[in-house]
């Protein structure tokens, strides 16, 4: 049944849909999202908080690999939506102030994502 969904640009070496960039952002909030939920219970909010991040994570791995790419390339791509959200959930959900040097460092991240991705297509 999902292959059905995902059949049409997302399996396969095809470019970056759209559909991918949702999947991706998906399973990005899922595991930043379940990773916070399993902090929070392992600092006072217990044991049923800590299963709800463990399942949330176990999702996002489902969710992640809905792309079908070679993993190298996958998971080279997702690590700079996983950054941008990370560093997100820091500034918005817990409050942190991100210093300048972790954006600059976002930016080398992001930029190594789209040699990842795109880096393909250039001709040298």
């Amino acid at each position: 049944m999902l292959e059905n969904l995902f059949s049409n640009g997302v399996y396969g070496n095809s470019p970056m849909t759209y559909l991918a960039w949702l999947v991706f952002i998906a399973a990005a909030i899922l595991e930043v999202g379940g990773d916070a939920i399993v902090r929070k219970g392992l600092r006072g909010s217990g044991l049923i908080i800590i299963l709800i991040g463990f399942a949330m994570l176990g999702c996002y791995g489902v969710v992640v690999n809905m792309v079908k790419w070679d993993f190298s390339k996958l998971l080279g791509v997702y690590v700079a939506i996983f950054a941008i959200v990370s560093i997100l959930f820091g500034r918005f959900v817990f409050k942190e102030t991100i210093p300048p040097a972790t954006w600059i460092g976002l930016l080398v991240i992001i930029g190594g994502g789209m040699i990842i991705q795109f880096g393909d297509k250039i001709k040298i």
